[in-house]
Parts: structure tokens; C-alpha cells; sequence
């Protein structure tokens, strides 16, 4: 319960932030926002002036005349939503809507989410930078470095760790002896070298996942495939860093766009593949998927939920800045083939193109949970949570 707390209260802010982007850019520019409401309807309560400039409130979700926007609370606590006169095009003619504007103002305002999420995710960043966050050691230059921990980077499929429950990001404290007695390690090295000594053997690892300490028992294997070994898991030292405000903040900016560039090339690798007729290599997650890993992630501590909802600020932005109709990317591109035709297209088609777009989007989002609810045994899950 605690997890699906977390994951709301992530996806409600990085869905606001991106909306409020959309409505703040909309009213600056002369255009209205119909309602502006926290998590998806049916409404619970709105808040609203009358067309007498009145200040009113009202349950439920009544049809409203409103003099400016409706600000609402929404039953499905999912994020939010931002309604804007004219987004579809209609009211050409009324200075108030979004269809009325010109091409750099209608951009301006559909890439104000992206924006928004981008410096939500420098924000974030740089918050976590200045806390401290987990670095390798090899890596960490400057700050105050403290906490050295051999940790877990990685963790092969199909393979003893992730029989035993090991998770990436879990610390190796040491491993119990026949004795009963705990066998710290000092270094990398040492935990390959005692992995290696006892292929085949049972042994029983002391890790830490969190604020949680566990004895996890497994047996390497004798044989394993080249560049996994006999757990198949990988192994990094690392130490928590914390930085001044001002490196904190030059830190989080460098990291988001490093971030950005990465996601970038991943997507056009990703789409050269497919193009190639090559194998994608994509495990693809959908709500329930992130739901999982925010569990995960949670219990690792406040500092790797932090840069794990900033790399989804990240992910959020790139997917909505996608030419693809229905997203934000989509209409900015049909603006500027409008722009570049020198006359506005058929309102009609484009409506069509956002509403086949948005199907499709909708189709590959059941598809990906539907996967997840059987991967992710949610079935089993649900039923033992009641």
C-alpha cells in the first residue's frame, strides 16, 4: 500500500508540474484555461468566480459558468489536467482561444509541459546532489565524501542472484560463514575471489536493501557464461557525496542534460534497430511496471527515490516532446507544417490524426500493463495485500 502511496504522489506531481507548464505559458498569453484540476474526473469539488466575478463552490460535477477558470479536485488522483479554449482548434475568431494565436504562441504554450518537467528534473537534481547521492568511488571528485559501500550495479537475468531475491542497488555487508560468524569484505575484489572459492557451495550473503538487513542463500554456479560469473551479478564500491548549493545546483543542470542526451540516443538506436529489422533489446514498462520499481527504489532510501522521480521528470518530457499526434511533439509538428505549408490544414484531419494517435498510444499502454500484471504477479500481490 505504502508503494502505490509513493507512486501516486511521483506520477500526481510530475503530471501537475507538466500541466501547470501548459497553463501558466496559456494565461500569460491572452488565453484562457477552462479548469485546471488536480488528478482526472469525475470532479469531487471546484472552485471558481461567476459570471458576476462572485467567488463560488460547488460538489460535484455540475456544469459550471465560470467568469475565469475552474480550479477542481478530481477523483482519480492520477495527476492532473489542464482544459484550454480552442486546443481543438474551434473559436478562431475569439481572441481567448488558442486556435486565434499565432504560430510562436501556440508553440510556446504546448512546449511549456516539457519545459516544466525538465526543470522539475534539474530541481530534483540538484536537491540530490546537495543531500548527498551514491557515486563510484573512482568517480568522486570533490564534496565531502562519506558511507564506502561495495554495492550491487547489476544483476543478470536467469541467473543465481536474481534467485536468491538480490536486487540492484543492495549493499554486500559480508557473507556468513559455516560458523555462523560474518565475514566482512574490504573490497570488489575480495567478494569475486570468495564468490569464486565456493562455486557450487551454498552461501549465504548479509545484505543491506535499505534501512532492511537480509540473509540471502544461493549457489553459484560452476559454470557460467563469459562476462556474467558465478552469481551473475556486478559489483562497484561506491561512496555518498554531498555537495556546496552551488555545485549542488551546477551539478543537477549538467546532470539532466547528460541525462537528456542519453535518452535521446538510446531512442534513436532504438529506432534505427527497428528500422534494420534488428532485434529492439527493450523490456518496455508500463504504469504498473513503474509502480513496481518505485517500491524498489523506495526501499533503498529518500535519496534514490529523489533521482528516480527526476530521471521520470526526464523520461515524461522526451516521450511528450515525440512528433507523434496526440503528444505535444505531435501538435507542435502539425504547426509547423502550417507554418511551412503557409495555411492552416484541415481541422478535421488533424483531429483525426490526434484522436488515432491517442488510440494507438492507449492500446500500447493496456498491451504494456497487461504484461506487467503477469510478470509482476500483481494478481497474486492484490489478493494477499487484502
Amino acid at each position: 500500500m505504502m508503494t502505490v502511496l509513493i507512486f501516486i504522489l511521483i506520477l500526481g506531481l510530475l503530471v501537475f508540474v507538466h500541466e501547470f507548464g501548459h497553463f501558466i505559458v496559456a494565461r500569460r498569453n491572452g488565453v484562457r484555461a477552462e479548469e485546471f484540476g488536480f488528478g482526472f474526473p469525475p470532479r469531487i469539488f471546484g472552485v471558481y468566480k461567476d459570471e458576476k466575478g462572485k467567488r463560488k463552490f460547488v460538489w460535484g460535477s455540475k456544469e459550471i459558468k465560470a467568469l475565469d477558470t475552474i480550479y477542481s479536485a478530481n477523483w482519480i488522483p492520477l495527476g492532473g489536467f489542464v482544459k484550454i479554449r480552442g486546443e481543438d482548434g474551434e473559436e478562431k475568431s475569439n481572441p481567448m482561444s488558442f486556435a486565434s494565436k499565432g504560430s510562436f504562441v501556440r508553440i510556446k504554450i504546448l512546449a511549456a509541459g516539457v519545459l516544466m518537467n525538465l526543470f522539475l528534473a534539474m530541481a530534483i537534481f540538484s536537491l540530490s546532489f546537495y543531500l548527498g547521492v551514491p557515486q563510484l568511488a573512482e568517480e568522486a571528485a570533490g564534496g565531502n565524501v562519506s558511507s564506502e559501500k561495495i554495492q550491487i550495479v547489476e544483476v543478470g537475468k536467469n541467473t543465481p542472484a536474481e534467485a536468491m531475491g538480490i536486487r540492484m542497488g543492495d549493499e554486500i555487508l559480508g557473507v556468513i560463514n559455516n560458523e555462523g560468524r560474518l565475514v566482512k569484505f574490504s573490497s570488489v575484489e575480495d567478494v569475486q575471489k570468495y564468490i569464486g572459492e565456493n562455486k557450487g557451495n551454498q552461501l549465504v550473503l548479509d545484505i543491506k536493501r535499505g534501512k532492511e538487513e537480509l540473509k540471502l542463500k544461493g549457489i553459484p554456479r560452476a559454470e557460467s557464461p563469459e562476462g556474467e560469473g558465478p552469481l551473475g551479478i556486478g559489483l562497484a564500491k561506491t561512496v555518498e557525496v554531498r555537495y556546496p548549493w552551488y555545485q549542488a545546483i551546477a551539478k543537477g543542470v549538467e546532470y539532466t542534460f547528460s541525462l537528456i542526451w542519453t535518452f535521446i540516443t538510446f531512442l534513436a538506436g532504438l529506432v534505427w534497430r527497428l528500422i534494420a529489422g534488428q532485434p529492439a533489446g527493450l523490456d518496455v514498462s508500463g504504469p504498473v511496471g513503474i509502480a513496481v520499481l518505485t517500491g524498489q527504489v523506495a526501499q533503498l532510501g529518500f535519496g534514490y527515490l529523489l533521482r528516480f522521480t527526476a530521471m521520470l521528470s526526464v523520461n515524461l518530457a522526451i516521450i511528450n516532446a515525440l512528433p507523434i499526434p496526440a503528444l505535444d511533439g505531435g501538435r507542435i509538428l502539425f504547426i509547423l507544417i502550417e507554418k511551412i505549408k503557409g495555411s492552416p490544414l484541415s481541422q478535421k484531419f488533424e483531429q483525426r490524426a490526434h484522436n488515432i494517435g491517442f488510440a494507438l498510444l492507449i492500446s500500447l499502454m493496456v498491451f504494456v500493463t497487461f504484461r506487467d500484471v503477469m510478470k509482476f504477479d500483481i494478481v497474486d500481490k492484490v489478493k494477499n495485500l487484502f
